[in-house]
């Protein structure tokens, strides 16, 4: 079962990809909270009809990820970047309790900063 969480994020990232009937059914049932019923009445088709289309737009999306991975090495990355914070604050706090570097100090702080930027 689909998650809102999973296809928002999926259709961040290849919602281009897909029909702008697609990406707007998604959109109304993820994003705007609209029921099948609401949507098809708001476009003049059936019920059926936007399921069908909300499912195939789903499938999409998880195959597109399945074939390229980019939400799955997203998240690898902000893994990675989290790590590298930790990293630094040891790195500072070692710093302080030893030798009270200001360079290190500096490099560490913008370490952090440059990696919660990515992550943010």
């Amino acid at each position: 079962m689909a998650t809102n969480v999973e296809i928002t994020i999926l259709l961040d990232f290849y919602g281009e990809m897909l029909t702008e009937k697609q990406r707007d059914f998604l959109g109304y049932y993820y994003n705007d909270d609209l029921s099948l019923s609401e949507i098809a009445e708001n476009e003049g088709i059936t019920r059926q009809g936007v399921r069908d289309a909300i499912k195939r737009a789903e499938t999409l999306l998880y195959e597109m990820e399945s074939k390229l991975g980019f939400a799955k090495k997203l998240d690898g990355i902000k893994e990675n970047l989290r790590q590298i914070i930790a990293c630094a604050e040891s790195i500072n706090a070692y710093n302080l309790e030893h030798e009270l570097s200001r360079e290190i100090n500096e490099t560490t702080v913008r370490i952090k900063s440059l990696a919660l930027d990515v992550i943010e």
